[in-house]
């Protein structure tokens, strides 16, 4: 039986350390998703292992995409680009839609598909990074015009961010906007027009930020959440005392008492809070040099096909690195009350299924790219100079 021309794998092993940490991460998220939900699964269900059965099914599913995008022919990525994108902005309406879109705590983040939840502004994640991607290497030469090159794009952000905070996501914006950013720059965007954007989007995000009082309330309490400690301060103050708790050892796996309802959100954005109570500050350190080796090697991965001369792919491993490493950095920051508090998953970490499956997409593809370009070719340059002369 004859494969379909877009099923038709890259030659050469993919990059096996990547592979490995992807792994190791998916495996011990299970593990620590069990061990941070388990009492609040006993108390609202009379099953303890209720989170951990459907993360188990999810980073199932997830391990199962990594490798089925990484063995897909690369060359199909480029052509699902503008259709992919389509259904991510349909998705994204279909939230508000009654029946069919799904409302927790006054969000409206998720589309019901009986048995499955899917949360849309994950799949845009992964269609963004092809959009950008494709729109870069077709007008490379036209970002330092504003109407010829950056007005189409000006527009869809427009879009997205009506759609985004509608929801409201404003985690999920920030995140949009620093993608764009970053492969528009990579991409050739003058230095002084990518200054000058960041300064309107931080000056419009930080409006944004102040014009509701619990977003306010995040912000300033952040800085001293001792000042309300029961109140905007609750959920960083648990989490402090989390981390001191588990001093550098940690008080043992599963031995923590932080997520027996003192900690909000346990299992999901501070689950980090629960591995430095339980693994100390070793296991939170092990952790953060396992995201650091991963992020080197998607960089070199982008590096050899930037070398190469393979725009999209190399801009596409950027906007990898930074989905993947951003909300890295940013879950740990607002752990650890480095940044304000915000729902930010730990990658590959923490319990949901929308963000692993199409995190896992974007590095599977990755891994496909390694397939393609296993070393960096003699005499490579300047990222920026070979992204726009390739």
């Amino acid at each position: 039986m004859t494969r379909p021309d877009w099923w038709l794998a890259e030659d050469g092993p993919a990059d096996t350390v990547l592979w490995w940490i992807i792994l190791i991460l998916l495996g011990f998220g299970l593990i620590m998703v069990y061990s941070a939900s388990a009492p609040i699964a006993q108390h609202e269900t009379g099953n303890p292992f209720f989170f951990a059965e459907r993360q188990g099914i999810y980073a199932s599913l997830a391990a199962a995409v990594l490798y089925y995008t990484s063995r897909v022919d690369l060359d199909f990525w480029e052509r699902i680009t503008f259709p992919l994108m389509g259904i991510s902005l349909i998705a994204l309406v279909m939230v508000f839609i009654p029946f069919v879109g799904v409302s927790v705590n006054g969000s409206h983040r998720w589309i019901n598909f009986l048995i499955v939840r899917l949360q849309p502004s994950e799949l845009l994640k992964f269609a963004l990074l092809l959009f950008l991607a494709r729109y870069v290497v077709r007008k490379g030469e036209l970002l330092g015009r504003i109407k010829e090159g950056l007005w189409p794009i000006f527009v869809v952000l427009g879009l997205l961010g009506l759609l985004l905070l509608l929801q409201p996501d404003f985690g999920s914006y920030a995140m949009v906007v620093l993608l764009t950013g970053v492969m528009l720059f990579l991409g050739g965007l003058p230095l002084g027009y990518v200054l000058l954007a960041g300064i309107v989007s931080g000056s419009a995000l930080g409006i944004l930020a102040v014009s509701a009082p619990y977003r306010l309330a995040r912000i300033t309490t952040f800085q001293n959440p001792w000042a309300d400690p029961y109140g905007a301060g609750f959920q960083l103050v648990q989490s402090l005392i989390a981390f001191g708790r588990g001093g550098v050892f940690g008080v043992g796996l599963g031995d923590g008492i932080m997520k027996y309802f003192y900690l909000p959100e346990s299992y999901t954005d501070f689950i980090l809070a629960v591995i430095g109570e339980e693994l100390g500050m070793i296991g939170v350190w092990s952790l953060a040099i396992l995201y650091g080796v991963a992020c080197w090697r998607i960089y070199r991965v982008g590096r050899r096909a930037a070398a190469a001369g393979d725009a999209f792919f190399a801009l596409f491993c950027y906007g990898t690195l930074t989905w993947f490493g951003g909300e890295a950095v940013m879950s740990m920051g607002v752990n650890l009350g480095a940044l304000p508090t915000k729902g930010f998953a730990l990658p590959l970490i923490s319990y949901g299924g929308s963000a692993l499956v199409f995190l896992c997409a974007a590095l599977g593809v990755v891994l496909g790219v390694s397939r393609r370009y296993p070393a960096v070719p003699k005499g490579a340059g300047v990222i920026r100079e070979e992204l726009q002369n390739g």
